[in-house]
Order: structure tokens, then C-alpha cells, then sequence
């Protein structure tokens, strides 16, 4: 699992960096057409993290306590995940630009994939998302660095929901952890 996820990493921070096609600082001024364009993006992956979240919290319901455990955990990160949606949607708007919801292409712009596993069981579920969560930290740094000084607060705005993900990432660790897997 560990080299598919470096793998993931770097063809997704790749695509990362082909959308935002300029290194950290270089640009003197913010190119907000490509800004919208990435922060539409995450708007995807956070539409795309809801959905799978709300579909995996559905899955794990009804089990024994660790399973309500889970299921709550994951209904959490899908509320936070349509939060985090909706404020990079208003910065989006605030920069002139039009939120992209639309659902045909959010799994293509999602920097996480909205997959079904063949293995429905609650230790893959939970670890299927601690993955997808250490995917979405990197990738936020890095758009957080690329906005850097041109964009303060994008680049606020992506260190905070990092921070947010890498909570996440930090209780699923913890919730997998105490079920002993």
C-alpha cells in the first residue's frame, strides 16, 4: 500500500502543479483565472470526499460500538467536507469567479477518487479514507505554497482545511489503531 500511495501522491501533485503550471512565488501577481481553476478543483475533491464519506458512514452503521463509532467519525468528516466546499466556493465568487459543482466532471477534477472498493469491510473503509485524507494534505501545502504571497488568503484559506484534513487523517489513524488493525 505504501508505494501505491506514493505513487497517487505524485501523479496527483503532478496534475496539481500542471493546473497551477508556475512554482511558489515566482508570479508577481495572482492569475486568478488559474486561481478559480484550482480552487474549483478542491471544491471537486470536497464534493467527491462528502460523497464517498456519506456513503461509508451509511455502510458501517448498524454494527457493534466500533461501528457507530466509525460511522459517526465519517458523518463528521462528510459535514466538514460540504463546509469546507462552500468556503472555498465563496472565495471562488470573492476572486470573480463561478463556483463548479457541476456533477459531470466532479470525479475528473477531484484530487480523490470516489471509488467503491471491492472489500466493504470496516478496517478497508477507514483505511481507504486515511489514505485518500493523506492525499488531500499534500496536495493542499502544495496550492497553499503556490498561492503563497500573491493570494494571502487562498493561501490561508488551503492551510486551513490541511490542517482540518490532517485531523482527520490524525482520528482515523487513531480509530484504526483501536480496533487493532
Amino acid at each position: 500500500m505504501a508505494d501505491s500511495f506514493a505513487v497517487d501522491v505524485t501523479r496527483i501533485s503532478r496534475e496539481a502543479h500542471r493546473t497551477m503550471a508556475a512554482e511558489p512565488g515566482t508570479a508577481p501577481r495572482l492569475d486568478e483565472e488559474r486561481a478559480i481553476s484550482v480552487l474549483n478543483d478542491v471544491v471537486a475533491t470536497e464534493v467527491v470526499g462528502w460523497l464517498r464519506y456519506t456513503r461509508d458512514a451509511l455502510a458501517a452503521g448498524g454494527g457493534g460500538e466500533q461501528a457507530v463509532r466509525a460511522a459517526a467519525l465519517l458523518n463528521a468528516h462528510a459535514e466538514q467536507g460540504m463546509r469546507h466546499a462552500v468556503a472555498v466556493a465563496e472565495r471562488i465568487a470573492a476572486l470573480g469567479g463561478r463556483p463548479n459543482f457541476d456533477p459531470d466532471t466532479l470525479a475528473q477534477r477531484a484530487h480523490t477518487d470516489y471509488s467503491v472498493p471491492a472489500d466493504s469491510a470496516l478496517t478497508a473503509t477507514l483505511a481507504r479514507n486515511l489514505r485518500a485524507e493523506r492525499i488531500v494534505v499534500a496536495t493542499y501545502r502544495d496550492i497553499a505554497e503556490w498561492f503563497g504571497e500573491r493570494d494571502t488568503e487562498s493561501r490561508a484559506l488551503m492551510e486551513s482545511l490541511a490542517a482540518d484534513v490532517q485531523r482527520n487523517a490524525a482520528a482515523l489513524e487513531a480509530l484504526l489503531g483501536a480496533r487493532g488493525e
